[in-house]
């Protein structure tokens, strides 16, 4: 046993004496903050190579399965051949990888997260009435390197401080429906969008429906009850009436759902014998749309935000 001991020591001297670089074991992860000499060894030696299609979607050509489109097509090559299998391993920083004639940029986006309070008349990301944006970005004075750009085919946000780096393809996570406002969650990250959607993290998402005429006990029991929604059961997991507001008559009621099924909320209501007049979403996850961003208006989500939301589709699976 004494000689065990000796050992383990030993060991952790030698260790202790060892350079501050990558090891093996980290590229099952994201690049650690090493010096840059051991973050280029760490690129150079240790890197995976990944997927050709996820490559591509990082990289903000489309989406994945767009993606894959493009690749089964033979619109992209890798190192001067026509490539046609989206499971082709590649390193963007190695190989030479061109998509309808244009190189991809070894500089990938960098990965973004916003939380936008949506307007109402907006469908995920395409809004047909842009002035509402349109005055969002000249009225942004939150620090951000992001500035929103708008047009008539969507939004998107455009890199000024680092022109040389592609610009992100932003998408929502998950999905609001035309008539509903509040809290919607914008990324170009693929896997935080799917761990947080995918129906098995079961992530509660709260809302706020205002109602036209009164609510009774009865009708909160209705909603309780749940209803059938494409074939399945839904019951929500929390009905709650809230205080009266002195500078709002229509009653609110407070709905916290998970399955998250199209129109959940509404149909809810609905099955209640209740009247919809307004629905916003307020929360996701741990989540909570901050209260002093103003319709239209976005911001970016800090480090332990991300880690919040993350650790809620985790406990939820």
């Amino acid at each position: 046993m004494a000689e065990a001991k000796t050992t383990k020591k030993d060991k952790k001297k030698k260790n202790d004496n060892k350079p501050s670089t990558p090891s093996a074991s980290s590229s099952s992860g994201s690049a650690p903050k090493y010096s840059k000499a051991a973050r280029r060894f760490y690129n150079e030696k240790i890197r995976e190579p990944q997927r050709l299609s996820k490559v591509l979607a990082a990289a903000g050509v489309a989406s994945r399965r767009s993606c894959e489109e493009l690749i089964f097509e033979g619109k992209v090559t890798v190192n001067g051949s026509v490539c046609t299998s989206p499971q082709t391993r590649v390193d963007v920083l190695k190989d030479s990888i061109y998509v309808n004639g244009n190189r991809l940029s070894k500089k990938l986006p960098p990965k973004l997260y916003f939380a936008l309070n949506k307007p109402k008349g907006c469908l995920k990301y395409k809004c047909a009435d842009t002035g509402i944006f349109a005055q969002m970005a000249r009225n942004q004075n939150r620090l951000s390197p992001y500035s929103m750009t708008i047009s008539r085919v969507g939004l998107c946000f455009q890199n000024k401080t680092n022109p040389g780096i592609p610009k992100p393809r932003l998408f929502t996570v998950g999905r609001l429906d035309v008539a509903t406002t509040g809290l919607i969650l914008l990324t170009n990250d693929g896997d935080f969008a799917q761990r947080l959607s995918h129906p098995s993290s079961e992530l509660a998402k709260e809302y706020i429906a205002t109602i036209e005429g009164s609510v009774h006990k009865r009708h909160l029991l209705a909603i309780s009850d749940g209803t059938q929604i494409e074939g399945v059961h839904c019951i929500p997991d929390f009905v709650e009436l809230l205080p009266v507001q002195p500078d709002a008559s229509r009653p609110r009621i407070r709905v916290v759902v998970h399955e998250g099924r199209n129109h959940e909320v509404r149909e809810l209501i609905k099955n209640a014998g209740l009247q919809l007049h307004s629905l916003k979403r307020v929360r996701v996850g741990g989540f909570k749309l901050p209260s002093d961003l103003g319709l239209g208006k976005y911001v970016e989500l800090e480090q332990p935000d991300i880690k919040l939301l993350e650790g809620n589709a985790q406990k939820s699976t």
